[in-house]
């Protein structure tokens, strides 16, 4: 005879369903040796794709270098795991192999002394004749990019076949959540920039880098350009894949640390899009056609991302009485399990970061079972 032992659901409650929020969830959807119960609690989903109260739709959404996988052992490791990943994924039509070109006006760099050199694919050293003014040296390899339009629905499609249900909720205060996660369960806070507002967390480290963008349709452009610059002024070009909208690319844009502004400049517009055709002649074409301005805030955080678990105590208190009232004052705690502050790179370490997250998650059931 034989039986079946029914594991016990665990009450797992993610709190945002940008890319991270989605790929934890995902992540621990797919767990073999814990049995999730999944609610993602968010104020926009991937049905808002046009609202400019998130970052993840309006992310470049591709693989390109930063500074920090440079310097932080940790996020070069998150960077390799979704690299690889998003390369893995690329039959699916999801992701988009993307030859890019790396232009640079500073002399005497080295192939041999960038960080990502053995992350990406077939790297190679352009020679000066494939390098057009004002730059100096280049380098070209095989990157990738994924289509937020289609990429953030595809997990929400996933996790609700995963039986994980979402919810649209504008959360002010962590005190909010208490009775849904329960006394066992977990919060996931991967609530971006929300984490600076939402008392019970008010992370001053957070702010906003405003990037402006033009997405255009453009069927002659398959390569990916990236100007390197110490500027606000950013010039970068990113193919996209695309099934129902096929042959559009990304052209940027504006790192602008500290604005919150997100209305759109015309005048910033015209000189994305002269930058771009500078390096990708080809947008002059009259097959080129302008589909939409973007403009969004990237959720940076001083010291880079925040992965991390925290246990709140509850009911919130504050030094001047201030915190909302909530009608369950029972003294307990909260574990939650940080992440968030990734700034322009939330797409390139999301799989890397989501595998960290879900690992202290499973930490934490460990422990409370112990």
């Amino acid at each position: 005879m034989s039986s079946t032992v029914t594991k016990a659901e665990q009450s797992l409650v993610v709190l945002g369903a940008g890319v991270l929020g989605l790929t934890i969830a995902y992540l621990a959807a797919l767990a073999e040796d814990v049995s999730f119960k999944i609610t993602v609690i968010a104020r926009e989903l991937p049905e808002d794709m046009d609202s400019q109260a998130w970052a993840s739709p309006h992310a470049g959404a591709n693989w390109s270098p930063m500074e920090l996988g440079g310097r932080d052992e940790r996020v070069r490791r998150w960077e390799q795991k979704t690299f690889d990943k998003l390369w893995d994924m690329i039959p699916t039509s999801l992701v988009k192999l993307l030859p890019t070109r790396v232009y640079t006006a500073r002399e005497g760099e080295s192939a041999l002394d960038l960080w990502w050199k053995d992350l990406v694919r077939n790297i190679r050293v352009l020679s000066p004749s494939d390098i057009p003014e004002p730059f100096k040296a280049g380098v070209a390899f095989d990157s990738v990019s994924v289509n937020p339009s289609e990429y953030l629905p595809w997990l929400q499609s996933e996790l609700i076949s995963r039986g994980v249900t979402f919810e649209r909720r504008n959360v002010r205060s962590l005190d909010e959540l208490r009775n849904l996660v329960g006394t066992d369960g977990i919060l996931v806070n991967a609530s971006a920039l929300g984490s600076k507002s939402i008392i019970g967390v008010e992370d001053t480290k957070l702010y906003p880098i405003r990037g402006q963008v033009i997405l255009v349709h453009a069927p002659g452009l398959q390569e990916s350009f990236l100007i390197q610059s110490d500027t606000e002024e950013a010039t970068y070009i990113i193919p996209r894949p695309g099934i129902g909208q096929p042959d559009t690319a990304l052209l940027g844009g504006t790192f602008q640390a500290g604005s919150w502004d997100t209305s759109l400049d015309m005048g910033i517009a015209k000189g994305i899009f002269d930058r771009c055709a500078a390096v990708a002649p080809c947008l002059k074409s009259a097959d080129t056609r302008i589909l939409k301005h973007n403009v969004g805030l990237r959720p940076a955080r001083e010291g880079g991302p925040r992965v991390e678990v925290e246990r709140i105590a509850l009911p919130l208190q504050s030094t001047r009485d201030l915190v909302p009232w909530n009608a369950n004052g029972e003294q307990g705690s909260i574990v939650v399990v940080h992440a968030y502050g990734f700034g322009p790179a939330g797409y390139q370490m999301s799989w890397g970061a989501g595998e960290e997250a879900l690992a202290l998650i499973k930490a934490e059931i460990a422990l409370k079972r112990t």
